[in-house]
C-alpha cells in the first residue's frame, strides 16, 4: 500500500494560509507533503503564487512532514541556485527533501525575458542543469560550459550529508524514459489509467528503479454539482495538452483558452465526486498500477472540509 500525501497548491492559497493547511494535513494523518513552484497561477480566479523555497523552510521547521517540490532550473533558476537552495533544505532537515527538477512552464520562466525554447532543447537543458545541481551537491567546484548552461567555479560551502533526492516529472512515456537516467525516481499526475500505466512502463523499461510517485487532483464535495463547480472555478485551464499547457504565457491567456472546456474534459484530470468510498474506488486502481506515494490535492481555495474529511473517514478507509 502506497504513503499518502497532502499538496500544497501555491497558485491557489496565499502562504500564510497554505502553511496552516499544511501542519493541519499532518494532524490529519497525512505520511507528507508536497507543493508546486509558480510564479504565476494557472488562472485569475486562483489569485496566489508565493515563493516555495521560503515557504518551505517554514513547512519543514513547523511539522515534521517529508516535502518536496516540483522545480524548473535552466531560466528563472540557475541550476547552482537550485543546488543551494535543495542543499541547505536537505542539511536543515536531513531525510525530509527532496525535489522534482522538470523543464519549465512558459507561464513562470518568460519573465526573465529569455526565449522560450521547444521541448527537445528544453529537455536538453534540463538535463544539463541536473548534471550541475548533482556535482554540486557532491561537493565539487564546478565549471560546466553546456549548450544551454554556463556555471563558473560554482562549490557549495554547505553540503548535506545526505544529498535530496532528484525526481523525474513526466507526463508522457518520453519524457518518463528519459528521466530513468538520471532521477532517483518518478512522479507523474493522474490521468487515464493505460496513459499512467505506460508512463510507470516506460520508466520502469529504461532502467528506472527508484520511487514513484503519483499526484491525484481530487474535487469532492457534498454533493456532485458542488463538487463539479470547484473543479471547473479552479482547474479548467489545466487540462490542455503540450503544447498548450507548456507554451500559455499568462493566467489571462489560460482563461480565454479555458472559458469552453466540457465538464467530461474536466473530469479527466479531476477525480470528481462526493464519496469518499467512490474516490477510495479510483485510487486503489491507482494503486495498482505499482506508486509507492500518492499525494492528494483537493482542487478548491478552502483546504479545510477536504483535510476534516481525510482525517475522519478518507485515510482511515485508505488504510483499512
Amino acid at each position: 500500500m502506497p504513503r499518502y500525501g497532502f499538496h500544497a497548491s501555491h497558485e491557489q492559497i496565499a502562504p500564510s494560509q497554505l502553511l496552516r493547511d499544511v501542519q493541519q494535513a499532518e494532524r490529519a494523518g497525512f505520511d507528507m507533503a508536497m507543493c508546486s513552484d509558480h510564479f504565476a497561477p494557472w488562472s485569475a480566479r486562483q489569485g496566489h503564487s508565493g515563493f516555495t523555497w521560503s515557504w518551505l523552510g517554514a513547512a519543514l521547521a513547523t511539522t515534521t512532514l517529508r516535502l518536496g517540490t516540483v522545480n524548473a532550473p535552466g531560466q528563472r533558476y540557475h541550476p547552482a541556485i537550485v543546488a543551494q537552495a535543495s542543499a541547505t533544505l536537505a542539511e536543515m532537515f536531513p531525510g525530509r527533501f527532496w525535489v522534482a527538477l522538470g523543464s519549465g512552464q512558459n507561464m513562470n520562466e518568460h519573465i526573465t525575458g529569455a526565449k522560450w525554447i521547444g521541448k527537445d532543447l528544453r529537455q536538453e537543458r534540463l538535463e544539463e542543469c541536473v548534471e550541475v545541481i548533482r556535482r554540486l551537491h557532491a561537493g565539487e567546484e564546478v565549471t560546466f560550459r553546456g549548450r544551454h548552461v554556463t556555471v563558473e567555479r560554482a562549490r557549495l560551502y554547505d553540503v548535506p550529508q545526505e544529498a535530496p533526492a532528484l525526481m523525474g516529472p513526466a507526463l508522457s512515456p518520453g519524457t518518463a524514459a528519459r528521466a530513468a537516467r538520471w532521477a532517483d525516481g518518478l512522479i507523474t499526475i493522474n490521468t487515464e489509467i493505460e496513459s499512467m500505466r505506460e508512463i510507470v512502463g516506460a520508466y520502469r523499461e529504461a532502467g528506472g528503479n527508484g520511487t514513484l510517485a503519483l499526484q491525484v487532483h481530487v474535487s469532492i464535495a457534498p454533493t456532485l454539482s458542488e463538487a463539479r463547480d470547484i473543479a471547473r472555478d479552479q482547474w479548467q485551464n489545466n487540462t490542455f495538452p503540450e503544447p498548450i499547457a507548456h507554451d500559455t504565457a499568462t493566467p489571462e491567456d489560460f482563461d480565454r483558452i479555458g472559458r469552453y472546456v466540457p465538464d467530461d474534459v474536466i473530469a479527466g484530470a479531476v477525480v470528481v465526486t462526493d464519496s469518499v468510498a467512490g474516490l477510495v474506488e479510483q485510487l486503489r486502481e491507482y494503486e495498482e498500477l505499482g506508486f509507492d506515494e500518492v499525494y492528494l490535492h483537493h482542487v478548491g481555495q478552502d483546504q479545510a472540509p477536504f483535510l476534516e474529511l481525510a482525517e475522519r473517514e478518507l485515510l482511515p478507509a485508505l488504510r483499512a
